[in-house]
């Protein structure tokens, strides 16, 4: 049974925040007895768009990515505001808008996964854009570096598989719309 895995969790401190994201610090009891520590990032809901203009083609971003030191070739993605709660489709069309100048004719939901739960209580919801057309020009946070391009399908699924795309939120939304 689950219950007989659970931690109980016997006090909660922000040990650090910063812009996006907290480091949460747990004493926790594991379920034979043991007090220890727990320490995770803790991060807002986060949207990620596979986004298709009415030719097929993939809407895709090139973005510095700091913490690995280069170019990162993904899907719009962003963070969730409070706001966003109840409408996660809201969200994940002003990441589209905000991060390449496109919008999308309609949009559906495709699969919610968290990424890092080992580490994180990160949740990705990925969404599904249609008829997607450059309507504007970006609206870009004060930290991102993005240029935007367009791709055909397969060929981010061939570079998913190979390895040669490795943002894990896009090839989680590139392969599961592959095989769904």
């Amino acid at each position: 049974m689950t219950e007989e895995l659970a931690w109980e969790t016997r006090s909660r401190e922000v040990a650090y925040s910063c812009p996006g994201f907290d480091v949460v610090r747990e004493d926790v009891s594991l379920p034979d007895g043991t007090e220890t520590d727990f320490d995770y990032l803790s991060e807002p809901p986060a949207v990620v768009v596979l986004p298709f203009t009415e030719d097929g083609e993939v809407v895709v971003v090139e973005e510095w990515r700091q913490a690995v030191g280069r170019v990162n070739r993904g899907l719009p993605a962003g963070g969730t505001e409070p706001e966003d709660a109840d409408d996660l489709a809201a969200a994940a069309r002003r990441e589209l808008r905000e991060e390449t100048g496109y919008e999308a004719d309609s949009l559906e939901p495709l699969t919610t996964v968290e990424p890092a739960n080992g580490y994180a209580d990160s949740v990705h919801h990925h969404f599904v854009a249609r008829g997607c057309t450059p309507t504007g020009e970006q609206d870009l946070d004060h930290d991102e570096t993005i240029r935007v391009d367009t791709a055909a399908f397969d060929d981010l699924v061939a570079a998913a598989a190979a390895g040669d795309v490795r943002d894990a939120r896009t090839v989680v939304g590139v392969l599961t719309y592959h095989v769904s």
